[in-house]
């Protein structure tokens, strides 16, 4: 017997593939329902994880103005450095280099990373918080 494929009859029923069908996946693993509440939390937990990104990226953009030697007369310079200056958490003196601007690019280097550890730490605690 041998398998040559036969011309196609009446009742014959076109097949996109051979393969097996799939089961149909459900839309949420899990089957947990987006409950008004459930989606305040995620919409607090993401806006926590924006503002540490914003505040880590202020950071770090004072950091980038050092290493680069920005003019500190301007307004732009002088509003990043004050905010940096408030949003360091108590790092910008904790290293001592011998190029002060490889210094700031330390310490507000690390304060940018610490604020992003802060941020997906916070975040998924408040998630966990939704039952």
């Amino acid at each position: 017997m041998t398998n040559t494929p036969r011309p196609p009859q009446a009742g014959d029923r076109l097949v996109a593939s051979s393969a097996p069908s799939r089961p149909h996946r459900p839309a949420r693993p899990g089957g947990r329902i987006a409950t008004p509440w459930r989606r305040t939390v995620s919409a607090a937990a993401y806006l926590v994880k924006v503002a540490c990104r914003v505040a880590a990226l202020s950071v770090l953009l004072y950091a980038v103005f050092t290493v680069f030697k920005a003019n500190p007369a301007n307004i732009w310079y002088q509003f990043v450095e004050s905010l940096a200056a408030w949003l360091s958490l108590g790092l910008a003196g904790l290293f001592q280099l011998a190029d002060p601007r490889w210094t700031a690019l330390v310490n507000y280097g690390l304060a940018a990373i610490v604020w992003l550890i802060i941020g997906s730490a916070l975040a998924g605690l408040i998630r966990r918080a939704a039952p």
